[in-house]
């Protein structure tokens, strides 16, 4: 299972990397909105040298197909080869998409609401997938069912491709992304603070620790062993 943060944020990014198994960082122009004007590829360049090994996803702005490869090539000066491609799986990013992976580009399909933009998107040899999840849910979209049908049709088909989730406004919609097959997910910091978050887990550590003092009369391990000696 690959780990992703959606987030640009680079102290966010710099916190949940010395915590997560961090696959990747993803982004959009909305997310890029966030963090208000930034001098956008020195921002991604120091997002790059932070997370060294893992990938970094960019989006596209262009409507049309030859505004769509003309972004992706400056993506690309500016961060390198290596850089995956966000494209929307509409006509003319779906024309793109076939030719950017013609030429070996990395290539993250997005803004996927239905099983057939999915299926094109595969076919046509995107790295990942990126089905939407809350957003279909909002729009009475079975989420559930379509990550499930793209996950049978890479089995299916052997495909290289990826599904990976996204849009998550809680922890049980991650659960259930993962249950129906996505091979990785992208997440904001806030669905990742849910995770640690929960009261039990703080109290459960707390009792530990609680319990440990109440044995030993010390407070941890190395402090007991000076105490042996």
């Amino acid at each position: 299972m690959e780990f992703m943060l959606d987030t640009i944020n680079i102290e966010k990014i710099r916190y949940y990397q010395s915590i997560l198994p961090l696959s990747g960082v993803t982004s959009n122009p909305s997310i890029i909105k966030k963090e208000r004007k930034i001098d956008l590829f020195a921002h991604f360049k120091e997002i790059k040298q932070l997370i060294g090994k893992a990938s970094l996803h960019v989006q596209v702005v262009g409507e049309t197909a030859e505004e769509i490869l003309a972004d992706a090539q400056v993506i690309m000066d500016h961060l390198g080869k290596d850089i995956f491609i966000k494209v929307p799986v509409n006509e003319p990013g779906l024309a793109a998409i076939k030719q950017l992976k013609a030429k070996g580009v990395n290539v993250t399909a997005t803004a996927i609401y239905s099983e057939m933009q999915g299926y094109l998107a595969i076919a046509a040899g995107a790295d990942y997938v990126a089905p939407y999840y809350n957003r279909m849910e909002n729009l009475n979209i079975d989420a559930v069912a379509i990550i499930k049908a793209l996950a049978m049709e890479i089995e299916r088909t052997q495909s290289q491709t990826k599904i990976l989730a996204a849009s998550f406004k809680n922890v049980a919609q991650v659960n259930q992304a993962c249950r129906q097959g996505a091979h990785s997910i992208t997440a904001s910091p806030d669905i990742f603070a849910q995770v640690f978050g929960m009261p039990s887990i703080h109290r459960a550590v707390t009792d530990f620790k609680k319990d440990w003092e109440e044995t030993f009369g010390v407070k941890d391990v190395k402090a007991l062993e000076e105490s042996e000696q």
